[in-house]
């Protein structure tokens, strides 16, 4: 049987937080406290703009980590994709 080869691993995000127009570091604080909220493994889509906060969030967030699993460029603003580890850090 194949379905024991590789975990499901949702890709959906079990939650969005929008942080457009959020500064620095307010936002990654933000993006923290929403994933320890969250259940272990959970996905979450965080919303945020170019510049300073796509640059910093993503780092920060890895080193305390949490593992970036994409960055997509949306046009107007960039969907982080972070998921909380199924081990508390």
């Amino acid at each position: 049987m194949s379905n024991s080869a590789l975990p499901t691993v949702n890709q959906t995000p079990d939650a969005q937080l929008d942080l457009r127009g959020t500064p620095c570091p307010i936002n990654f604080v933000r993006t923290k406290l929403r994933l320890q909220q969250m259940t272990p493994g959970a996905l979450l889509e965080v919303w945020l703009d170019p510049g300073e906060p796509i640059e910093q969030v993503p780092d920060s967030l890895a080193m305390e980590g949490y593992p970036i699993e994409a960055v997509e460029d949306r046009t107007h603003y960039f969907a982080l994709k972070v998921r909380r580890p199924l081990t508390s850090s």
